[in-house]
């Protein structure tokens, strides 16, 4: 038979977890003629609407046995599905054997996802594993050039146009991408349960490493307009961009995408009433304060310039007061974990403003892998989830710092965590004054820094690193760069340590009368 030659539907097998637009759909299956075959929830579903159904057990003349973990495993199914309607030997074995054709299948697997969310134990969650279902989906989408395999709902309506156009067959295009789809579906369902039982057995890095993701929407193009792109939803589904309503607004771009969750992920860090500006995936300020209209107009003090056409992260819902004060400047996004009416209001005059609501704040503290392509390969990390206490610091020189610098020491260095190595973060009173990200040497990164400070404040006012503390996202190799930091103003230092030079860094900093600490812990960020 020509592979574009539409087939006929005349027995179709109806076996499905997610009943979404079931009884539709096998309304319509009944009103082709379509004798229809099904098992459990889904026979009763039909049934109970008035559709004439077929148990599988009186089709196979075997029931249902071991808890009904064997109902379609039966060479009546398999059978029926796999046969080769265009070759002779197919046909004489299913005439030997009593074996019926089945045409049509309509199957998606146990909701072992929903399982897993559930936190339901090992038992259960082994219970909820599907093994008939795969394997009827897969015959299925094999023998796609006579079958017709439908796992998403969402096709339902795509398969029913397609009978009405074909006078109840179904053509080899929509056959050959619903087996795509189908493949899909089992490849995603198993490397859920790889994924799982890795963890279970504390496998971080397993053998084989396994990924899936859904499509939530294509983007009109990449990094770069002659990229294409798209946005794909992992589970459990994590507070974030990904996930979150868009309120109003013109289409998110892959870049609007990256840098929206780089500062999302940022103030995630903190628990006061936080604001961060965000621009090409850096911060350029940073501030935490009593509300969240102090906190807006600090983080854009700190380098007015860059925040034009930013991103503006939120911890807090969003309120009137400060959506009036974020509508005065240009940007492209503002994501917050909820916005209330007025200040949806007050941001509804910016038609073209991305505004996201997630609903509620990122952990930072949640596990989980990172991935990065490698020319023939990728690499797989864990999530930078560390965070330092003032319990974990180790004073390395003759002055400890006050309990004000001690402060603002962990606020720099929580977001010198989502600044790009090398990176260097003064910061005082909760706020970011000055940031130096993405740099070769640590000494230019100190120094871009400090001039963005000095750039800030304007001619012939004092910049706000006078005073300030100074994160460094990985030790100084050298002194200089510490002692840029100490040039600029600052009184206060702190780093991870291990450098073979920490000694005379240690010095250093104590002849420049400087505080430091070391916390052992590094945030590089590529």
């Amino acid at each position: 038979m020509p592979l574009d030659t539409p087939t006929p539907v005349k027995r179709a097998l109806v076996s499905v977890s997610d009943k979404t637009g079931l009884v539709e759909f096998g309304r319509f299956l009944s009103q082709q003629g379509v004798e229809i075959l099904s098992t459990g929830g889904s026979a009763r579903a039909l049934s109970e609407a008035g559709i004439a159904v077929v148990e599988v057990a009186s089709h196979t003349g075997f029931p249902e046995i071991m808890d009904g973990r064997v109902k379609t495993l039966h060479p009546k199914i398999h059978g029926g599905i796999l046969a080769r309607r265009d070759l002779p030997e197919h046909l004489a074995a299913m005439e030997e054997h009593q074996i019926a054709g089945i045409d049509m299948v309509v199957s998606n697997l146990y909701p072992f996802e929903a399982t897993l969310a559930s936190n339901a134990d090992f038992d259960t969650c082994i219970e909820n594993i599907d093994i008939g279902g795969p394997a009827m989906v897969r015959a299925s989408a094999k023998n796609h050039d006579f079958v017709t395999i439908v796992t998403d709902p969402a096709d339902y309506a795509a398969v029913q146009a397609e009978m009405a156009a074909q006078g109840g067959a179904v053509g080899a295009a929509l056959r050959r991408r619903l087996a795509m789809t189908a493949f899909a579906h089992t490849a995603a369902y198993d490397a859920m349960i790889a994924r799982w039982l890795a963890g279970e057995v504390g496998e971080t890095f397993p053998k084989r490493m396994t990924a899936s993701g859904s499509l939530q929407q294509t983007l009109r193009y990449g990094e770069n307009p002659h990229q294409e792109a798209a946005v794909y939803l992992q589970g459990p589904a994590r507070p974030g961009v990904a996930t979150a309503a868009q309120l109003q607004g013109k289409e998110l771009s892959y870049n609007n995408l990256n840098d929206t969750n780089a500062a999302f992920e940022l103030v995630s860090e903190f628990d006061a009433p936080t604001v961060a500006i965000i621009k090409h995936a850096n911060p350029c300020g940073v501030a935490s304060r009593g509300d969240l209209l102090a906190a807006y107009a600090e983080a854009l003090a700190c380098d007015p310039v860059s925040a034009f056409g930013g991103i503006i992260a939120i911890n807090r819902a969003l309120d009137a007061e400060t959506a009036e004060e974020i509508s005065k400047l240009f940007a492209e996004v503002v994501i917050a974990p909820a916005v209330d009416d007025a200040a949806r209001a007050a941001l509804a005059t910016k038609k073209n403003l991305r505004v996201l609501v997630t609903g509620a704040m990122a952990d930072p503290a949640a596990a989980g892998l990172v991935m990065t392509p490698l020319a023939g390969g990728f690499l797989a990390q864990s999530r930078d989830n560390g965070r330092i206490t003032r319990e974990a610091l180790k004073v390395v020189t003759r002055r400890s710092p006050s309990d004000q610098e001690l402060d603002d020491m962990i606020f720099a260095f929580r977001v010198a965590k989502h600044v790009k190595s090398n990176a260097i973060v003064y910061a005082r009173d909760g706020a970011t004054v000055g940031v130096g990200a993405g740099q070769m040497s640590r000494i230019d990164s100190s120094r871009i820094a400090a001039w963005k400070a000095r750039e800030a404040a304007g001619e012939g006012v004092a910049p706000k690193t006078e005073g300030s503390v100074v994160a460094s996202d990985a030790f100084f190799p050298f002194a200089d760069g510490l002692l840029a930091a100490a040039e600029a103003g600052a009184t206060a230092v702190i780093q991870p340590g291990g450098s073979m030079r920490d000694a005379e860094v240690i010095k250093a900093a104590d002849d420049a009368g400087l505080a430091m600490v070391f916390t052992g812990l590094r945030h590089f960020r590529h």
